[in-house]
């Protein structure tokens, strides 16, 4: 239906999450229809972004940079360390605006049955920021992988080894939103939320 060159964008548009046949189309025509100028933007900045962006070396986040604007600023708790699952984590936890340690971005998961295993995750790497001493080394190390079998078997995997090094391990938080009503919430962040209680 569409010409050769059409046809490939709409399918490299679709590599991007939730985007279906349907909305790969409609962004492709509107780019090539309606905004040359951000079309060709948006090529530029995604063909340097891919050149330039790797992970850093302390963290792992995506960054241009050797070491991150995160893991350089001297203004955090270089005692406090969140491990979460990916880039898009920290954004998150950023936003929220009441953490201010740092930080070990995974990558993912261990999932053995597809192959992914603690050297994919960077876990040798952890394990030597978990043993370094320099400026009181760290103290804490805050697990905030998501709360699926994978992250809960993640999380514990990580726990042990923390522990070994005589690092304090704390768990994020899950259950009840703030703002939700007990009747909408399913039976396990209900039971969750009941095993987390804290006292008041």
């Amino acid at each position: 239906m569409f010409s050769p060159l059409i046809e490939d964008l709409i399918r490299a548009l679709r590599c991007l999450p939730g985007v279906g046949p349907k909305s790969a189309q409609r962004m492709a025509m509107y780019l090539l229809e309606k905004d040359r100028d951000a079309a060709g933007l948006l090529a530029h900045s995604l063909q340097l972004a891919v050149e330039k962006v790797g992970r850093c070396s302390r963290c792992r986040t995506l960054t241009e940079q050797v070491v991150c604007a995160l893991c350089n600023n001297t203004r955090r708790d270089h005692t406090l360390l969140c491990v979460v699952e990916t880039p898009a984590d920290v954004l998150a936890i950023e936003q929220a605006g009441n953490y201010h340690g740092l930080y070990f971005v995974l990558h993912g998961h261990l999932s053995p049955i597809d192959g992914v295993g603690p050297a994919d995750l960077g876990l040798d790497l952890l394990g030597e920021r978990l043993g370094e001493r320099e400026n009181g080394g760290i103290v804490e190390l805050i697990i905030a992988t998501n709360p699926t079998v994978e992250g809960e078997a993640t999380a514990q995997f990580i726990a042990e080894r923390a522990r070994a090094k005589g690092v304090a391990v704390s768990r994020i938080a899950h259950g009840v939103p703030i703002g939700g009503e007990l009747e909408y919430i399913d039976g396990g962040t209900l039971a969750h939320a009941f095993n987390s209680r804290t006292v008041l």
